[in-house]
């Protein structure tokens, strides 16, 4: 293992013989223990125990579920065409609760092997984490895995799987076509041909591309001949003759860009700043001795070693002792350690150059922080493609266990952006929200389990949005003073706008220079010119606009007006809910003349108080979270499917009669999933499974929302004072 680290940390500094690439599929799709068995080829663990040790799966949650609930940064050494080649490789998890975790995954990486079922075909989360790839543009190749499936129990003939294949192979390319950006939708198609599909058994070992088969001469009959014989051997001959590994890691060297070819197009897609200044240029050629670049896709909290920031080197060498600066949260620290990963183990090294996936400890940081040896313009934030919907109350069992809950809870946190956390030091009484409620039991589980704390917690929440439906008048915000009014204006954000943000079409965030990028893609949304400059603000779906003219002071207060901008849209003013599709300009303001009486103490009610009035005038409204679900069901139960989606106040999308077996697609108001699980295994006699195809907030029916509204009040005891309205 020793000389293994070596070969790992020598093809680390050279860039052209690396490639950085996560697994990705729908659950149960054999992610996992396709890794198992790359890993094996590469001599990181017994072929024995390939497919069953699930070495990737750390957690004992993940081994007791049997599905991966954290991805996992592996690094092996592929031989082929007579180099080597270091595959630094992250698998990820398929169940649509812990996308966060393939969201943050896809930063680190420039491709992606997209696994899907031979049997089961292209599912509903196998378009999401297309989706999460070509989001970050992060190259696609195919993997079709469970093949042995389709001769043992479809009893398939060589004809009906290829047609099974191209089945698949079309619809993939068909969704990268429609996903990807233009310039890239016919550039990343797969290609049987030339070999980005795959196809095999990650259970049985063995794979076969087209330009694999006419170099082993071996066909279609051949495998389906070996499974047939009855004679175990035979099909055991297959993984000898075509390895997984051999076939796989080949289409990745061949098909999969390396961090050189790869920067030069996804560091203008996520990193903002000035591609010509010399970080810029550092990062786009992805330079060993340019500027120090560093993103943290993931932090570990080891018991021994403390927090692991795991993450991508875009630029410069990361070495041990370095004193770094973190850009988000704006302070310096220092690397202590720097590792490599050999197989599933970290490694100690001395210094490690860019291209590479590595960890990193003594940084105290979260996902999607920049690391850099002095302030740059950070990499774009890391957006996940879902919200948090449910939210549970936690508290600790005994009251003098608090101090260590909220610590507890900041550390899951960064080991799970995608976990929003509250907390209240006052009550003892903090939130967790998470994407499902199968997301929020693993999180519990692990706190009591893992870090050792008893808690409580409450029964699942729903997260509703605010919003309005009309323009307001003008409204005023007075400092508690007197001396200052601001006088603001609020609208719904349009459509365009909105879809534009959420596609991230329009970048997040405040605005702190003069940002043509910006202007343009504004101007693309939509928006017109003038107005574009005036744009101050981005904020989760909202957006200020600052529409004062010749305001002395302005700059002076901007940065507290869009502090209480983005703390309204936190907590609207109908029930503390976060605020969706705002569009707030500040139209004028009288300020005093002296500094000392425009503070935070007489800005921030000022602007608070002015925006939730506007907002209150402006016809507000509660949207609750909306769940597309794509649900396999036995077409004997299609009736049951039917009452069970009516008797949730759902609405049935479409329905395709598939012989056996009925697909529904039906809209389910997310309150109305609580063990929904359960429900529709009792509905379809334990037969049917379901998915999450999308998610959306959508108006909530009129008498139900003061019904509503007056519940979360009830819940978070507050009154109409409270909301200042």
């Amino acid at each position: 293992m020793a000389k293994m680290s070596e070969r790992v940390v020598k093809i680390s500094s050279d860039p052209k013989h690396i490639r950085n690439i996560a697994i990705c599929a729908h659950i149960d799709h054999g992610k996992t223990t396709f890794s198992d068995n790359l890993l094996a080829g590469a001599g990181m663990m017994s072929e024995d125990l390939a497919g069953k040790a699930c070495v990737l799966d750390f957690h004992e949650d993940e081994s007791s579920r049997g599905i991966t609930i954290d991805s996992a940064a592996v690094s092996m050494v592929h031989e082929t065409q007579g180099a080597e080649f270091l595959i630094n490789l992250i698998d990820t998890p398929g169940h649509v609760d812990f996308g966060g975790d393939v969201t943050r995954a896809m930063r680190a990486v420039d491709g992606a092997i997209v696994l899907s079922c031979a049997s089961e075909g292209v599912m509903p989360q196998t378009q999401t984490v297309l989706r999460q790839a070509l989001k970050e543009r992060v190259k696609p190749v195919l993997f079709i895995n469970k093949v042995d499936r389709l001769i043992k129990e479809l009893k398939l003939t060589p004809e009906a799987m290829q047609e099974r294949f191209m089945k698949i192979f079309k619809e993939v390319n068909k969704l990268i076509k429609e996903i990807a950006e233009e310039e890239y939708g016919d550039k990343w198609q797969t290609d049987i041909v030339e070999g980005s599909v795959a196809f095999g058994s990650a259970f049985h070992n063995w794979a076969l591309s087209v330009p694999y088969m006419k170099e082993k001469g071996i066909s279609f009959k051949d495998i389906i001949d070996a499974y047939n014989s009855g004679n175990d051997d035979d099909w055991k001959a297959l993984a000898k003759k075509a390895p997984i590994h051999e076939v796989v890691l080949g289409m990745v060297v061949d098909h999969l860009p390396n961090p050189v070819e790869a920067q030069k197009y996804r560091i203008p897609k996520i990193w903002r700043g000035d591609i010509e200044s010399e970080f810029g240029k550092d990062l786009a050629s992805c330079n060993p001795n340019g500027k120090l670049g560093f993103v943290i896709t993931k932090i570990v909290v080891d018991p021994q070693a403390g927090e692991i920031s795991a993450g991508r080197m875009f630029s410069g060498t990361m070495k041990k002792g370095t004193e770094v600066y973190l850009n988000r949260q704006k302070q310096n620290s220092r690397v202590q350690q720097v590792f490599v990963y050999n197989g599933a183990k970290r490694d100690l090294v001395e210094s490690v150059p860019a291209g590479n996936v590595i960890g990193i400890a003594g940084v105290k940081a979260f996902p999607g922080e920049t690391v850099t040896l002095e302030p740059e313009e950070p990499f774009e934030a890391i957006s996940h493609l879902f919200d948090p919907v449910i939210t549970k109350a936690i508290q600790p069992e005994m009251p003098g266990d608090l101090p260590k809950m909220i610590e507890v809870l900041r550390q899951v946190s960064k080991e799970d952006p995608s976990i929003k956390v509250e907390i209240n030091e006052e009550t003892g009484e903090s939130l967790v929200s998470g994407m499902g409620e199968l997301h929020l039991e693993i999180i519990e589980n692990r706190i009591q389990t893992e870090k050792n704390l008893k808690v409580k917690t409450s029964p699942p929440i729903v997260t509703y949005r605010e919003s309005i439906t009309k323009e307001s008048i003008e409204m005023e915000g007075k400092s508690p003073n007197k001396h200052n009014k601001l006088f603001f204006k609020v609208e719904p954000l349009e459509d365009e706008m909105y879809n534009a943000i959420k596609k991230d079409l329009v970048p997040s965030g405040r605005v702190k220079k003069k940002d043509s990028s910006l202007w343009k893609a504004l101007e693309e949304g939509g928006m017109d010119s003038k107005t574009s400059r005036k744009v101050r603000d981005i904020f989760e779906g909202n957006m200020f606009i600052d529409g004062t003219r010749g305001l002395v002071y302005i700059n002076e207060i901007i940065e507290m007006v869009l502090d209480m901008f983005e703390d309204v849209m936190k907590a609207g003013p109908l029930a503390k809910e976060p605020s969706n599709k705002v569009k707030v300009t500040l139209m004028d303001a009288k300020l005093h003349e002296d500094a000392i009486h425009r503070g935070p103490a007489q800005m921030y009610p000022a602007v608070r108080n002015g925006i939730r009035a506007a907002m209150m005038q402006a016809a507000p409204i509660l949207l609750e979270p909306m769940q597309i679900l794509q649900i396999d069901t036995p077409t004997d139960y299609t009736g049951e499917i039917s009452k069970l989606i009516q008797n949730k106040r759902g609405q049935l999308l479409e329905m395709d009669n598939q012989g056996a077996l009925t697909v529904v697609k039906a809209k389910m108001p997310v309150a109305e999933l609580m063990g929904w699980s359960s429900d529709l295994r009792s509905s379809t006699g334990g037969m049917g499974t379901s998915s999450i195809v999308d998610q959306s907030f959508e108006r909530m029916n009129t008498d139900l929302q003061d019904k509503v509204v007056k519940q979360i009040k009830d819940r978070k005891g507050l009154t109409d004072a409270m909301l200042g309205v």
